[in-house]
């Protein structure tokens, strides 16, 4: 496995490029790749060229993150303003705007048949779900306090909630806090299942393997890519390579890799059969903030496909094989 530079837009943005995610194809049009921006819009690219296709405005403060809904029809982006965006992605027309108290927007997830979108409520220490037939708030799943934890500890800030996951068969949902905690989540019953322990700084990102929904991976600010049983409680593995914080991390569609993004500027490509990293991508010059595989799928599309996105402003592509 490895990846090849395709091409980099320097100034793809005004300021700091915070987020990144494919929208999948549609029976009309490729697949899109979709960003978020510190200059406070969103941006749509042409997959295989990064050739500019929108841009979106709409928001009043940074955007931290952006989701596509599986079927590629609408997305959403998230703001510092404190609210989520749902947009038609080939129209720009609102669906839905969703509001929320300041500090409680923070990465976001639809699940895999595209029902509910669920959002990382920061500093309310819980997982808002949204329903995205009627865009009501349908639940809000609370993380409970660690027994370990002693009285006097004012859990509210340690529990910031930062990243989501959903698994692949739709059944779980697990989200990572600022303390380094993971939660796994039951969705059906709404049910708080268990913590993951193991990092000891935030956990900035989070993505199941695609071929096996017990499979969990996470990147932290203490520099390592853990891998969860997340059913079973347990860590399987621990792979370390970056020099700094591990700030995004995504699974290749095959399930055979991660692709990981740091503030020591670097992308990495890591073969998960041998828990290593195989490939160091040097070409950002500031902390990349977001890394995502496109999604297979779409009418000729048969080449592996990389992003990645940075604090310098750019936009970066690759081939993946």
């Amino acid at each position: 496995m490895k990846l090849a530079g395709l091409k980099t837009v320097e100034s793809a943005h005004d300021d700091s490029v915070w987020c990144a995610t494919w929208v999948p194809a549609t029976e009309t049009r490729p697949a899109l790749l979709l960003t978020g921006s510190l200059d406070e819009t969103v941006r749509l690219w042409k997959g295989d060229e990064l050739v500019l296709e929108r841009t979106n405005s709409g928001h009043c403060l940074g955007v931290v993150s952006v989701a596509a809904h599986p079927l590629g029809v609408i997305a959403a982006s998230a703001s510092l303003d404190s609210f989520v965006r749902v947009f038609n992605v080939d129209t720009n027309n609102t669906v839905a705007t969703l509001e929320a108290p300041p500090s409680e927007v923070w990465q976001m997830q639809f699940d895999p048949k595209g029902n509910i979108l669920a959002v990382a409520g920061g500093s309310s220490t819980s997982v808002k779900l949204w329903d995205t037939h009627t865009w009501q708030l349908v639940d809000s799943l609370t993380i409970p306090r660690p027994e370990s934890s002693k009285p006097a500890e004012k859990p509210i800030s340690k529990k910031f909630v930062l990243s989501v996951a959903w698994s692949p068969d739709g059944r779980r949902l697990a989200c990572g806090s600022m303390d380094g905690t993971i939660s796994v989540f039951d969705v059906a019953r709404s049910k708080f299942l268990h913590h993951l322990e193991g990092h000891f700084m935030p956990v900035r990102s989070l993505a199941y393997s695609p071929n096996d929904a017990r499979l969990l991976f996470s990147a932290s600010d203490d520099a390592h890519i853990h891998m969860y049983d997340s059913d079973g409680k347990c860590m399987v593995g621990s792979m370390s390579g970056h020099s700094s914080w591990v700030l995004s991390l995504d699974a290749s569609p095959d399930g055979a890799a991660i692709a990981t993004g740091s503030s020591d500027r670097t992308v990495k490509l890591w073969d998960l059969s041998m828990r290593a990293a195989v490939q160091t991508m040097s070409n950002h010059t500031d902390q990349v903030w977001g890394v995502a595989f496109r999604p297979p799928g779409g009418t000729g599309v048969r080449a592996g496909r990389l992003a990645s996105v940075s604090d310098d402003k750019s936009v970066s592509l690759y081939d993946y094989s």
